[in-house]
């Protein structure tokens, strides 16, 4: 399910009200739904799937208005007119400060977020991360884009992201990691790495295993080259013999895997129980 109608289905059932049955649903990519209901097709989405229709001058007022308000509208209306907005706000994940402060201790110098969110509301969550540069309004092909952008400037990026419409940027990536617990199945299957938590904290973590991993690696191939060499150079100067030699390997060997053991202490993945997960909220504004 869509988050943004996960958000909407859960404050309806918060206000009591059921959700009535329609036919002849329509799913419009990056815009939005349509059904029909009573009789009347009616529409739920972004701006753009509304622009194929005019727009009366008090729905265009109505829309200006929205931009000044924090979170995601999902306009709805008819062929006619809007009839209103659903106000859909995610709150700033409980530990994105921590994540981001993580971030900047392991040598990230620069971290964009890329959101579908209102401009206003896309600058209140980057004064208070403290983060480089956002991009707001974003649909699934503008935030490829821009990571392509970032990569042709930049080099290589690192891409986080659980939904659908992060699913095309987390592939063009020279990294991408996906959300686990709420992350979508194809963005799941798109990304190179997993978490199986919500908890942004441990993206930190994942950058110092993975360099302590590579350096490890590193370690072991010198050893093992080394160990060989000396005993190549012993065998030709008659210095060694066939058992020596196996021994060598061997103990060579056992050396590698305890190296490669000093991973677990790399550090800690910090999933926390009964942490509590930011989901979005919901408010409800009348054209």
């Amino acid at each position: 399910m869509h988050p943004l109608a996960g958000a909407i289905l859960r404050a309806a059932e918060e206000r009591g009200l059921k959700p009535g049955k329609c036919s002849g649903f329509k799913s419009f990519s990056g815009r939005g739904v349509s059904g029909e209901f009573e009789g009347t097709t009616y529409y739920a989405g972004n701006k753009k799937l509304f622009e194929g229709n005019r727009i009366p001058p008090e729905s265009a007022a109505f829309l200006e208005d929205l931009k000044e308000k924090e979170g995601i509208p999902v306009l709805v209306g008819s062929r006619q007119k809007i009839i209103g907005a659903l106000m859909v706000a995610e709150k700033t994940r409980c530990n994105a400060v921590e994540a981001v402060e993580g971030l900047r201790r392991t040598g990230i110098d620069r971290i964009v977020i890329l959101t579908g969110d209102s401009p206003g509301a896309a600058a209140k969550v980057a004064g208070r991360l403290g983060v480089d540069e956002v991009y707001s309004g974003l649909l699934p092909e503008d935030k490829l884009r821009i990571v392509r952008l970032i990569m042709k400037k930049y080099g290589k990026l690192a891409m986080v992201g659980d939904g659908i419409n992060d699913t095309p940027a987390l592939a063009a990536a020279t990294l991408g990691i996906a959300m686990g617990a709420a992350g979508t199945d194809t963005a799941l299957e798109t990304a190179d790495i997993a978490l199986m938590g919500d908890d942004l904290a441990n993206l930190p973590y994942i950058i110092r295993l993975g360099r302590s991993t590579l350096q490890i690696i590193k370690q072991n191939i010198a050893f093992s080259l080394l160990v060989k060499g000396v005993f190549i150079a012993l065998t030709f100067a008659g210095l060694t013999s066939l058992w020596m030699a196996v021994f060598a390997d061997t103990g060579a060997s056992l050396l590698v895997v305890l190296n490669g053991m000093r991973l677990f202490k790399a550090g800690s993945y910090s999933v926390k129980k009964n942490q509590p997960v930011c989901s979005p909220e919901l408010s409800c504004s009348k054209a």
